[in-house]
């Protein structure tokens, strides 16, 4: 039996919009992944311990709010880069899907984000990038 990709689809701050998250993780289980979703209103402390506990490849945050610069770029998720590699996790890929203007993707992707998926993506696309970026051994 081969090991599959393990995501962790996760909603940081205080956005309450997770049809798009749900999208997501039912894209990616129907692509083989195993997709644990932790739920709405999580603090990078929470995202980090859950991507620990479930041995994850891969996490995905999803952020509709608009506050993606607040909660990415230097506080929540280079805190949850920073929390990842404090706990021995830095080959944990990180990636954002959302309302993000082009002009704030360079400093998101500094921060340590792999990638950023905007509106109109679609999810095989997602699924090509997730699958090109983690070569799981066999």
């Amino acid at each position: 039996m081969t090991k599959k990709i393990r995501v962790l689809i996760a909603k940081p701050g205080l956005d309450g919009h997770d049809r798009g998250a749900k999208v997501i993780a039912r894209a990616l289980r129907d692509a083989g992944m195993e997709v644990i979703y932790t739920g709405l209103r999580q603090t990078p402390e929470m995202i980090a311990s859950a991507a620990v506990q479930e041995d994850v490849d891969v996490i995905g945050l999803s952020i509709l709010s608009g506050a993606h610069n607040t909660i990415c770029s230097f506080i929540n998720c280079g805190q949850i880069v920073k929390l990842l590699r404090e706990k021995g996790m830095d080959d944990v890929t990180v990636v954002v899907g959302g309302i993000i203007p082009e002009a704030d993707i360079a400093a998101l992707k500094k921060s340590g984000i792999a990638e950023i998926f905007l509106p109109g993506t679609s999810t095989q696309a997602i699924v090509d990038f997730i699958h090109q970026k983690i070569v799981l051994p066999s």
